[in-house]
């Protein structure tokens, strides 16, 4: 036979096997399509399909971390706010992903954008500072639902930043001070009013007692000429020296 030949079966042979042997990673799953039929997802590892009749097309499999733009929406009550997010997803299904959806990162990625700004517009101001948690699980399962025909699994969505226009942050702020000073002032007079108790209480016991009067009087003198810095004069209660002018009769 001709080397040429021989040559040219050889080339020919090994362009055949290189279109044929397919190599999947852990992480991909490779999607066979057969004159133009769905065969299956194939992989990980080696495996060969038929030249020119088969065509693959490869899905990765692993977590995708995808920014949501930040969205001017204006909220129930009526404020504007500018909100963004990140959204965590993964293909679960690579045939579907394939065949139901032309784009999926990109479809994943506007059906965040419209749900955060359906649940962000009928939310109210406090309750997305506030209630972030709840507002992250509802926008998860909304676009979860959404995505799940196209094989794609929406694991985590997560609000990262809230901007308020400055007037409004003027606002917060002195809402917030005066809300401070409110308490403060409550908490002063609740004090105030508990030291008149103890007070009207202890008040009460001295008048039951003439005795502890006195010893409460003595006490005060004690305290104030313990600081030795000062003369003291003070008359001497006629009920303390009573015993004795009696017992000089």
């Amino acid at each position: 036979m001709d080397p040429f030949i021989i040559a040219l079966i050889v080339i020919v042979v090994m362009v055949l096997l290189s279109m044929s042997i397919k190599v999947v990673a852990e992480y991909e799953r490779g999607v066979i399509f057969r004159l133009g039929r769905l065969v299956g997802a194939k992989g990980p590892g080696l495996f060969f399909i038929i030249p020119f009749f088969d065509r693959m097309v490869k899905v990765d499999l692993r977590v995708v971390t995808m920014d949501v733009p930040a969205q001017e929406i204006i909220t129930h009550d009526n404020v504007t706010v500018r909100v963004n997010a990140v959204v965590y997803f993964r293909v679960t299904d690579p045939e579907a992903a394939v065949t139901k959806i032309l784009d999926h990162i990109r479809a994943t990625s506007l059906i965040s954008q419209t749900t955060l700004r359906n649940v962000i517009g009928q939310s109210e101001l406090d309750e997305v500072l506030a209630e972030r948690e709840k507002l992250n699980q509802k926008l998860q399962t909304i676009i979860d639902e959404a995505t799940e025909p196209w094989g794609v699994k929406v694991s985590i969505v997560e609000i990262k930043d809230v901007e308020l226009a400055e007037s409004m942050r003027r606002s917060m702020a002195a809402q917030a001070e005066a809300e401070r000073e409110r308490r403060a002032k409550i908490i002063h007079a609740e004090g105030e009013y508990q030291a008149s108790e103890r007070l009207a209480e202890a008040a009460r016991v001295l008048s039951a007692e003439p005795t502890a009067l006195q010893l409460r009087y003595l006490q005060t003198l004690t305290e104030i000429a313990s600081e030795k810095n000062s003369t003291v004069i003070f008359p001497v209660p006629i009920d303390l020296i009573a015993p004795f002018l009696n017992r000089n009769k």
